[in-house]
């Protein structure tokens, strides 16, 4: 069972959730448990609804969730869940952005004095690398048809694979099968195929870069002691490692470091994604921005995390009606305090959505005596999507068009799972 809903999990996880994961996507037994109770409540009122059975609906309406913890996530990125925390995230700068990108994880702490960091990056952390053998395409594989296993060490697992080699199965069936197999396992390991001239060979990537202290490996391949018949390894040359793992290298103010990933953190002040090499050793600087630079920066994050919430539902108008309320929703909390954010460069265009007037936004905080009161109402503006994205992301299903069977019976109600049942099963109805 364990296994049946990890792989139910890494599916939801891959075909509909683009959006990387954050810290915010962790939770406090306090915090679930609220959860819990406002789903409580929200069942016990809900009336009884026909299974929603469309596809496109399904699929609609988890986009809708992940969109609304994305923004749930852009608010909370930039301090939101903070009282006046928007207005105190610091942002960074890199004077070279096709060299590292950072950002600030340090603390808030106003008379604290931030330096500047000198980064040269020599070298980039990579992942291991193992290429197979070049076989023909569409000749029946020499494998001798039967139950083949090997082992794939990693992270101090062993991890048996068994396939079996049918009579007319040819080297490409046997490559795709195993490609398959392994992507499914979610080990640390990615298969493709590489091909050239009508030959293709099985390429296993290790999701991880760099090396740990005393290996020389990130993974291992072998059936020299597996479980079934032995051989494959060596037809499809699966042990041949065609690039070695290696950690990154550079230097912090002059001083030469190595790390196994190619994200790290800076003096527990920023967090450092490499993203090339310098050139010409020309040091990239990394350091924080003016508080104008990063009210601005907030700014634009905030406005673009609602707008692309606007634009994801506007992208159902025409195939699902009721994606037009929550469209109308959204629009309706941005006219409620457009009147006060167009002083500050934010306007309100026809389709729901904001534009930003950079010059004029900047000019705003420069000049603004108190930053907490000139943009109290761009707080209280994050503070109502937030809201609305808490409860879009709690249940969905309330901008999705359904068939109602009957109200509950007034005052004696009681608790049951139907609506959240009904969301979950989306994820599960082709599993079980």
């Amino acid at each position: 069972m364990g296994a049946v809903m990890n792989t139910v999990y890494n599916n939801y996880l891959t075909t509909y959730t683009p959006k990387p994961l954050t810290r915010f996507d962790s939770h406090k037994k306090s915090e679930l448990r609220n959860v819990y109770n406002s789903i409580v409540k929200l069942n016990k009122e809900e009336p009884w609804y026909l299974p929603t059975t469309s596809k496109d609906t399904q699929h609609y309406a988890i986009e809708l969730k992940e969109n609304a913890r994305g923004l749930h996530n852009t608010i909370a990125q930039l301090g939101g869940l903070e009282k006046d925390g928007l207005f105190r995230k610091k942002s960074t700068y890199s004077t070279d952005e096709g060299v590292a990108v950072a950002s600030y994880v340090g603390g808030d702490d106003v008379g604290q004095e931030i330096p500047d960091f000198q980064l040269e990056v020599h070298s980039l952390a990579a992942p291991q690398e193992n290429l197979g053998l070049f076989l023909p395409n569409n000749v029946k594989t020499s494998l001798t048809p039967d139950t083949y296993s090997f082992d794939i060490g990693i992270n101090d697992m062993n991890y048996e694979f068994q396939f079996s080699v049918g009579e007319a199965e040819t080297n490409r069936d046997v490559q795709d099968r195993l490609v398959r197999l392994i992507n499914n396992s979610d080990i640390g390991i990615r298969a493709t195929l590489a091909e050239s001239e009508g030959r293709t060979s099985l390429r296993l990537t290790s999701e991880s870069t760099g090396l740990t202290s005393g290996k020389n490996q990130i993974f291992t391949v072998s059936d020299d002691h597996t479980s079934k018949t032995a051989g494959a390894v060596e037809y499809l040359g699966l042990d041949y490692i065609s690039r070695e793992p290696a950690n990154a290298q550079f230097s912090v103010n002059g001083a030469e470091s190595t790390s196994p990933s190619n994200h790290f953190t800076l003096d527990k002040l920023f967090e450092v994604h490499l993203t090339g090499l310098s050139p010409d050793e020309q040091p990239v600087q990394i350091g924080l921005k003016t508080d104008v630079e990063s009210l601005t920066d907030n700014v634009f994050h905030l406005v673009g995390g609602y707008n692309d919430f606007v634009k994801a539902a506007s992208s159902y108008l025409e195939t699902q009606s009721k994606s037009r309320q929550l469209v109308r929703e959204l629009s309706g909390i941005a006219s409620v305090y457009s009147s006060s954010l167009e002083p500050m460069g934010l306007n309100l265009k026809e389709d729901g959505t904001l534009n930003v007037d950079k010059d004029t936004l900047r000019q705003t905080a420069s000049q603004s005596p108190d930053i907490n009161e000139t943009f109290g109402s761009l707080k209280n503006f994050s503070d109502m999507l937030l809201r609305k994205s808490n409860q879009v992301s709690l249940n969905p299903m309330d901008y999705v068009e359904k068939v109602m069977v009957a109200y509950k019976n007034p005052g004696h109600n009681f608790i049951n799972p139907y609506v959240t049942s009904a969301y979950t099963g989306m994820m599960f109805d082709v599993y079980f």
